[in-house]
């Protein structure tokens, strides 16, 4: 793990850098007392597109409709996150990452929730399938947000409320168009 998440021991004492990598680790898996006592979501997890997951009765999930897609040609991937803009779209910050191979025109993910609750839906067509963002790929976000462009060229996020939904104990159905650069 390179980066370190600061972890508050129930009595407030904060961890020695010398235990800190072990006690990141502790608190990810939910071994560690959070300041709140609540535990935070495991990051960075993935799964695989099982649309049974996504069947009527099951669930929380996210059942993704993805629209507009140019070609089958590379990846794409679902990231589900926390609707929170201290996670949106920070790199393995995802709750939920769900990689389901393209076709022209559509396809569906299902992406497990961990809990009923406010959710972000970021989805990437990888078109040359280098694991790298170009301006030849394409995204879509949950919401369908207009993706901006800075100077007409750098793609701008929208910010996570924009994006934001409320997924239920069931199955959400959330539909995203792919936008081009």
């Amino acid at each position: 793990m390179n980066a370190f998440l600061p972890v508050t021991l129930p009595d407030t004492r904060r961890v020695p850098a010398l235990g800190l990598r072990m006690a990141a680790g502790l608190a990810l898996a939910g071994l560690v007392a959070t300041p709140s006592g609540a535990q935070g979501p495991a990051y960075a997890r993935t799964g695989p597109n099982d649309l049974n997951m996504c069947a009527p009765g099951q669930g929380p999930a996210v059942r993704v409709t993805i629209s507009g897609l140019k070609s089958g040609q590379g990846n794409v991937f679902v990231r589900a996150y926390v609707a929170d803009s201290r996670d949106w779209l920070v790199s393995k910050r995802y709750i939920m990452r769900v990689d389901v191979k393209p076709q022209a025109g559509a396809v569906t993910a299902c992406v497990p929730l961990p809990a009923a609750g406010d959710y972000a839906i970021a989805v990437h067509h990888d078109v040359n399938g280098n694991r790298k963002s170009d301006l030849s790929d394409g995204a879509g976000m949950s919401n369908n947000p207009k993706i901006k462009k800075i100077l007409g060229l750098i793609p701008r996020a929208p910010s996570v409320d924009k994006v934001r939904f409320s997924a239920g104990s069931g199955v959400t159905r959330v539909p995203i168009t792919i936008q081009y650069m």
